[in-house]
C-alpha cells in the first residue's frame, strides 16, 4: 500500500471505473485540453525563437556586431583607431565603411543605401562575401567604379551583371549650369541575396575608395565595423571599448540599433503565449467540473472516511491528488508531444504541404519559407511548471468542499 493513505485513496479514485460514465469523460476532455495546450505552446515558442535565430543569423549577414562612430562625422585617422581596438581581446575582425543614402538610376529611379568597403577586410565582419550569387566582392576595384547590387534591387533598376547604373551623390557641385548633384557611372560587377528586402532591395556596396572621391570624403571613413567573439555581449563590450575613447567618439551595439525588430518578436512571442495558455487555463476549469461531480459522487464514501478517522486534510488531499495526477499526466504527454513536433516542424509541414497539396508559404510572398523550431529547455520548464501550477489551483474548491462534507448529511439517506 502507497503512503501517505490520502495519496494512495487519491491514486485508486483516478483509476477506478466509474459508474458515472459523464465525469470520466469530463477527466479524459480536461486531459487531452491540458495536452493540446502543453503541445501547441511548445511547438509556437519554438518556431518563434526558430523564426528569430533565422532572422538574426540573416540581419548579421549585413550588420556588424559593434560599430564604432564619430560624432562630428567623418572619422579622421581611423587607421590609429583599428588598432587601438583591435587590441581588445573579444574584437575578431575590423573593417572601415562609408555609408551614405543617395539615388541609384538604371532603367528605374530608387533611393539606395550605398556602403563603400575594402573587400579585403569585409569578410572580418560579416558574411557578405558568401552571399554573393553572381560575381565577386574582390572585383570591386579602386578607380574602376564597379558596384554590387541586392538581387531585388538589381531587379527592380532592371539591370543585370555588366550593365552600367548612376549613381546620385548627395553632395552638389558648381558646373557652368549651376550648382548640380555629384553623378558617376559604375557597372555591375556582383549580386548578393542575404533574403531580408532590407538589404536586397535598398543597398548596393562599392568599393571604399571609390565611395571616398564619391561623397568627397578623402582619407576620411563613416566608421568601423567590429565584429566580436561573442555577439551577445556586444553590449558590455561597446561600452568597454567607450571608455578607452574620445569624447566624440560613438560605439553601437547591434541589439541597440536594431532593437525593434527583435522588441516586436519578443512582443508576438508573449502574446501568443497567453492566448495559448487559455487552452490549459480552459483545461484546469474542466478539471475543477470533474472533481466537483466527483465529490457530489462519492459523498457516502468521504462520510464513511471521516467516520472512520480521517481529517478534513487528509479528504482535502485525497482529490487534490486526483486532479494534480490528471494535471501532470497531461503536462508530461504534452511535453512529450510538443518537443517532438517542435523538433521535426520541417518534416511535419512538408507533409501538410503533400496532403493538401499546396505550398503553404510560398517564396513570393515569405523572405522565410522555412519553418525551424529551436527548443529551449527553460522554456519547456516555465511551460510545464505553469501547466501543472494551474491544473494544482483548480483542485482548490473541489477539495475544500470535500473537506466540508458532513458524515451525518451525507449517510443520512443511504
Amino acid at each position: 500500500m502507497l503512503r501517505p493513505l490520502p495519496v494512495w485513496i487519491g491514486w485508486r479514485y483516478t483509476r477506478a471505473k466509474r459508474n458515472n460514465h459523464f465525469i470520466s469523460f469530463i477527466s479524459l476532455v480536461s486531459m487531452l485540453g491540458i495536452i493540446l495546450g502543453v503541445a501547441a505552446l511548445i511547438v509556437v515558442i519554438s518556431v518563434m525563437n526558430g523564426f528569430e535565430s533565422e532572422l538574426k543569423q540573416r540581419m548579421l549577414a549585413m550588420i556588424s556586431h559593434v560599430t564604432v562612430e564619430s560624432s562630428e562625422g567623418g572619422l579622421k585617422d581611423w587607421q590609429t583607431l583599428e588598432k587601438q581596438v583591435r587590441q581588445h581581446p573579444e574584437v575578431l575582425g575590423v573593417a572601415p565603411y562609408i555609408e551614405q543614402q543617395t539615388l541609384l538610376r538604371g532603367q528605374q529611379v530608387k533611393g539606395v543605401v550605398v556602403r563603400g568597403v575594402l573587400p579585403e577586410q569585409e569578410g572580418e565582419v560579416d558574411e557578405l562575401p558568401g552571399k554573393m550569387v553572381q560575381g565577386s566582392l574582390s572585383d570591386l576595384q579602386p578607380g574602376r567604379y564597379g558596384i554590387v547590387l541586392g538581387v531585388e534591387l538589381a531587379w527592380s533598376l532592371s539591370v543585370s551583371l555588366g550593365d552600367s547604373v548612376t549613381l546620385f551623390a548627395p553632395q552638389l557641385r558648381q558646373g557652368p549650369a549651376g550648382v548640380l548633384p555629384q553623378v558617376r557611372r559604375f557597372t555591375v560587377v556582383g549580386l548578393f541575396e542575404v533574403g531580408m528586402n532590407e538589404y536586397d532591395g535598398h543597398m548596393a556596396v562599392i568599393h571604399l575608395r571609390d565611395a571616398q572621391r564619391l561623397f568627397r570624403m578623402p582619407e576620411q571613413v563613416s566608421g568601423l565595423r567590429l565584429k566580436l567573439k561573442d555577439m551577445d555581449r556586444a553590449w558590455p563590450v561597446a561600452r568597454e571599448l567607450a571608455e578607452g575613447l574620445p569624447w566624440y567618439i560613438r560605439v553601437n551595439d547591434w541589439i541597440s540599433r536594431h532593437s525593434n525588430w527583435f522588441r516586436a518578436v519578443q512582443t508576438e512571442k508573449v502574446t501568443m503565449f497567453i492566448i495559448l495558455s487559455l487552452i490549459v487555463a480552459v483545461a484546469a476549469f474542466n478539471i475543477i467540473s470533474t472533481l466537483v461531480m466527483a465529490v457530489t459522487d462519492k459523498q457516502a464514501e468521504i462520510a464513511i472516511l471521516r467516520t472512520q478517522g480521517m481529517t478534513p486534510g487528509q479528504i482535502m488531499g485525497i482529490f487534490m491528488v486526483q486532479g494534480s495526477l490528471i494535471g501532470a499526466v497531461g503536462t508530461l504527454v504534452g511535453l512529450v508531444l510538443g518537443v517532438a513536433l517542435a523538433l521535426n516542424v520541417e518534416q511535419v509541414v512538408h507533409l501538410l504541404e503533400q496532403w493538401l497539396r499546396t505550398d503553404l508559404m510560398p517564396d513570393d510572398l515569405y523572405y522565410i519559407t522555412d519553418l525551424r523550431g529551436e527548443v529551449r529547455p527553460h522554456e519547456v520548464l516555465v511551460i510545464a511548471g505553469l501547466s501543472f501550477a494551474a491544473t494544482l489551483v483548480s483542485t482548490l474548491y473541489p477539495s475544500w468542499r470535500a473537506a466540508r462534507t458532513r458524515p451525518v448529511e451525507a449517510l443520512r439517506y443511504e
